[in-house]
């Protein structure tokens, strides 16, 4: 369903997506006075506070089929009784107002308190054993992403950097393509970490952020969790303890693992590439991760799954 509003040229602003709001409310039923802008990214999302709904406003038309598939994926999870983002019943979803796809989701309040890694396994063990219904169409992962996307537009970097990582990358495509993975497709949320989770008020812990939603191997989605231990460091042995207890498998033990987390750290990558420009320090990382591998004068002793962590951190990382 497409809706009129006040069209600009000013770009996806706090303002633009103000004027989608209240024509979305308004064409759904909703009463947006005092309706709150909680964040402004790639999406915007609001809260109204007649009711408690979330307002989710896509950047650009381009994210209307991501945000049809959010849709379809929250209404089978709920049939399914797992504990996950909920779309807003009895509403033709999503809208598109001013060529943006406009989705309407019922409030999570929150706990105060982030979910733990043995939460988030438990949750993944549960979704990776559902069965995928018949009629609803999923895309497989992508397991490189905007990757190519990012090289074909990069700026600021040499040209040998450039070549090297188009061969990484090319090389990486054919390792996976080689690789056998130890379970069957089934859903995937594509971006297993802890933060896509939400523990409210009564301790259930539910499934947010949906749009990379996708059938594939559930590898990729234990991946992350063992990446961010193993390779990262941001995972204490004891949440990565009770990650593995929860799901009843460590990935690092699959011969494939290697593999995932190169992929994931080419990723990384070719992200922070794009802000080179932006300073020194960002400029020195990207170079950092270019350059072959010499470990840390601190890094962890040898291990049987592998290198030990590149040492990256959150705020440098991307996805």
């Amino acid at each position: 369903m497409a809706v009129d509003a006040a069209r600009s040229e000013e770009g996806f602003t706090s303002a633009g997506a103000v004027r989608v709001m209240v024509a979305a409310c308004r064409a759904a039923g909703l009463d947006d006075r005092g309706a709150e802008l909680i964040r402004l990214g790639e999406n915007a999302l609001f809260r109204v506070t007649s009711v408690p709904v979330i307002v989710r406003i896509a950047r650009s038309v381009e994210y209307l089929p991501a945000a049809r598939k959010e849709v379809a994926v929250s209404r089978w999870l709920a049939g399914e009784g797992f504990p996950a983002a909920r779309v807003v019943e009895d509403l033709e979803q999503p809208l598109v107002v001013d060529g943006h796809p406009v989705t309407f989701w019922h409030l999570i309040v929150d706990a105060g308190r982030a979910a733990t890694y043995g939460e988030l396994g438990a949750v993944l063990h549960d979704l990776h054993a559902l069965t995928l219904p018949d009629g609803l169409e999923l895309p497989r992962y992508s397991a490189f992403g905007l990757s190519d996307l990012r090289l074909e537009r990069a700026s600021g970097i040499s040209d040998d950097d450039l070549q090297f990582l188009r061969k990484r990358g090319q090389e990486l495509k054919e390792r996976l393509a080689e690789l056998r993975f130890g379970s069957p497709l089934g859903p995937v949320h594509g971006d297993a970490d802890a933060d896509n989770l939400m523990v409210d008020r009564s301790g259930v812990v539910h499934l947010i952020d949906l749009e990379n939603f996708c059938v594939d191997h559930p590898e990729w989605d234990l991946e992350v969790a063992a990446h961010e231990y193993h390779r990262l460091g941001w995972v204490t042995e004891q949440q990565y303890a009770g990650f593995v207890d929860a799901y009843d498998r460590d990935l690092r033990e699959w011969p494939g693992f290697a593999t995932l987390c190169a992929i994931q750290e080419f990723k990384m990558t070719t992200w922070l590439m794009q802000n080179v420009s932006e300073g020194e320090k960002v400029a020195q990382e990207v170079g950092r991760r270019i350059a072959p591998t010499v470990p840390a004068p601190n890094a962890p002793s040898a291990s049987p799954h592998g290198p030990g962590p590149p040492r990256l951190s959150r705020a440098t990382s991307g996805p």
